[in-house]
């Protein structure tokens, strides 16, 4: 599986609880888009509304070979696609939980492309500096015994 684009600052701003992998209704070109670099997660996020999941905010730029597209956003609102028990679920742990639902990565499957999205928790600012913490702990211990 090659990874076409991540969410860098998912881990760091969200405590992942729960992940699922998922289908994306892209267009031909933004395929192509997607599998030569052109796509980037930052920043988006998961809208469920009339019982289908959608990912908003999310970059997949202009593929240079295709025809020109006027009118081609390239933030446009995409639907997910995932199994109607899953998405009663996420529905359900979204509401009772106040949980948030981000994507963490696109990659390519058997030739689809396909997104991981997360069920998450938001991390507070004392949560995060103590994140940064750790791993700069962690860093120091290593470096200790490597030296």
């Amino acid at each position: 599986m090659k990874t076409l684009a991540t969410n860098k600052k998912a881990h760091y701003d969200y405590e992942i609880l729960e992940t699922i992998e998922v289908g994306i209704e892209l267009l031909g070109h933004e395929v192509k888009a997607a599998k030569t670099g052109h796509a980037k997660l930052t920043g988006s996020f998961v809208h469920l509304r009339s019982s289908e999941a959608w990912l908003t905010n999310a970059f997949i730029g202009r593929y240079a070979k295709a025809a020109a597209l006027p009118d081609y956003d390239p933030t446009r609102t995409r639907r997910l696609l995932l199994h109607r028990r899953d998405l009663r679920r996420l529905v359900g742990k979204q509401q009772s939980d106040r949980l948030t639902i981000i994507p963490l990565r696109l990659y390519e499957k058997r030739g689809l492309v396909k997104a991981e999205i997360a069920l998450a928790r938001g991390k507070r600012q004392f949560e995060k500096r103590e994140t940064i913490k750790r791993r700069e702990d962690e860093r120091r211990m290593r470096r200790a015994r490597m030296a």
